[in-house]
């Protein structure tokens, strides 16, 4: 875990073999930060937050190991009144959400975590590609939730 001298934020990565129990593991990885941010550094996580990022980081890593040979980097990282997900694989072929199909079943993944973050970009890099989603740390502030309101 890295603290920046400013206090700006606070962030863990790390390496995922890619194959076997990773995805379990990255969910893991996720909700330890996040409580971790909230108990050892008194930042305001509910407990929706966690859930919904396991969820990001699940599908993500899912998307990763199905689509990229080779290791991927997971990068975890609170940002103001958001937690950032970044994931790095080895496959530079952006990811593209389709479009909503009831009987589709399966590669809803994409879609699910557009749904549920405040900011989503895909990057390629000089090796593979980087996607970042960035969810909120908190409920909303009126106690209306995006699970609630539909």
């Amino acid at each position: 875990m890295t603290t920046h001298s400013d206090g700006a934020f606070l962030s863990v990565a790390v390496a995922l073999e890619g194959q076997g129990p990773c995805i379990a593991e990255a969910r893991h990885t996720a909700a330890g930060f996040l409580t971790r941010m909230r108990a050892e550094y008194g930042i305001a996580v509910s407990q929706r937050a966690v859930e919904v990022t396991q969820l990001v980081v699940s599908e993500l890593v899912t998307n990763a190991q199905k689509y990229a040979v080779g290791p991927i980097l997971l990068d975890l990282r609170i940002a103001g009144d958001l937690v950032e997900v970044q994931v790095w694989d080895s496959d530079p072929v952006l990811p593209v959400a389709r479009a909503a199909d009831a009987g589709r079943v399966g590669q809803h993944g994409l879609q699910i975590v557009m749904a549920v973050c405040q900011g989503f970009e895909a990057t390629r890099e000089p090796v593979g590609k980087r996607i970042t989603a960035r969810l909120a740390l908190t409920d909303d502030p009126l106690g209306v939730s995006a699970w609630t309101s539909r």
